[in-house]
């Protein structure tokens, strides 16, 4: 990617990748928001209309924005519609690999690296190996890897293959509150940590640090009589914050040096965290083993021995969390997702949900 230093999720560039740079020594972080923005609608507007089985949604359960489209995807009862294939947790210079799979292919496609298919798209593509993309499994070659239109996209332009009973994640009359406050976490929270981690200089670093967590603090006090961040029910701004909350403790609070608190030392936060992951649709999407494997394997500069930490203690997640009595609806006046898949369940090793 064309940035000072490539965020975790891409596995692009020769010079970065597993054991390359992440952090440039005087600079500070700044993402490369150019993706793919090939669109998959009901009407196909840019060529590729929605058509159940047609698309594969390839995603890595380490990745925090990959997370969120697999926790939509659940959400919305959209398995059969979009199947789904993962990569491993870490992956080299080149690109994230099907090494879960048997052979190291994915089954359906029948490549061994992700790269293969943005090639198809473009020889030669020049940016990121980025999750999530769907693939158009007619040609073998990706549509878009733009990761905030995506989850939109599932919510509006997949209705028709919405199970009965799916959340509405983008309620109309709370959108605009839904998109000011996805606009804040995510340049000051999801963002943030990679700003923390990947500074390379201490002032980068010092004026990170004071963004995260004048946004944490905003989210802790917003969070205090609210169940929710908008309205009464899960909505996608939901999403968005707990796929990084969910790695804070046992990757960004040290990793990243975001280490003021931990989440667990935050109450308000701390519960809606635990509130969301004890949720059908949540912590059964989180494999925390995958999140620390890659975190601390592939940043080969920021933990040159590639030593992955043994906890936290991972059992707090599933202590009550008391936020009922806030009110609220969780999926308003839909019903929860059925039990995952066996073909898509988390190994129990890696989650304290059972």
């Amino acid at each position: 990617m064309s940035e000072t230093a490539q965020d975790a999720e891409t596995g692009g560039n020769p010079e970065h990748g597993r054991g390359g740079t992440y952090s440039v020594k005087g600079k500070e972080y700044t993402r490369d928001t150019n993706y793919i923005t090939t669109r998959i609608t009901a009407d196909g507007r840019d060529g590729f209309p929605v058509e159940p089985g047609r698309y594969r949604l390839i995603a890595a359960r380490a990745c925090p924005w990959a997370n969120r489209a697999i926790i939509v995807r659940r959400l919305l009862g959209l398995e059969d519609a979009l199947p789904m294939g993962l990569v491993g947790p870490t992956h080299d210079a080149r690109s994230w690999t099907f090494d879960l799979d048997p052979g190291g292919r994915d089954p359906v496609l029948g490549i061994e690296r992700l790269q293969e298919a943005y090639f198809r798209r473009e020889p030669g593509y020049p940016r990121g190996i980025t999750v999530p993309a769907i693939v158009d499994t007619t040609t073998g070659a990706v549509v878009t890897n733009d990761f905030p239109r995506i989850t939109l996209d599932l919510s509006t332009q997949w209705r028709a293959h919405h199970r009965e009973g799916a959340p509405d994640l983008l309620p109309a009359e709370h959108r605009e509150e839904i998109d000011a406050v996805n606009r804040r976490v995510f340049t000051e929270v999801n963002n943030g940590v990679y700003r923390c981690g990947f500074a390379g200089s201490q002032e980068a670093y010092d004026s990170a640090y004071e963004r995260l967590w004048t946004a944490l603090d905003w989210l802790e006090e917003r969070l205090a009589d609210r169940r929710y961040l908008v309205g009464d029910t899960i909505t996608e701004a939901d999403v968005r914050l707990f796929t990084t909350l969910v790695r804070f403790d046992p990757v960004y609070h040290g990793h990243f040096k975001c280490n003021r608190q931990k989440l667990a030392e935050l109450p308000n936060l701390w519960g809606y965290a635990r509130d969301l992951f004890q949720t059908p649709g949540f912590g059964d999407t989180v494999d925390f083993d995958q999140i620390k494997r890659h975190y601390y394997v592939v940043h080969g500069d920021i933990n040159p021995n590639g030593i992955v930490p043994v906890g936290p203690d991972l059992s707090g997640w599933v202590t009550p969390h008391g936020r009922e009595a806030l009110g609220g609806r969780p999926f308003g006046e839909g019903a929860p997702p059925a039990p995952v898949d066996p073909r898509e369940r988390v190994d129990p090793a890696h989650t304290p949900l059972r």
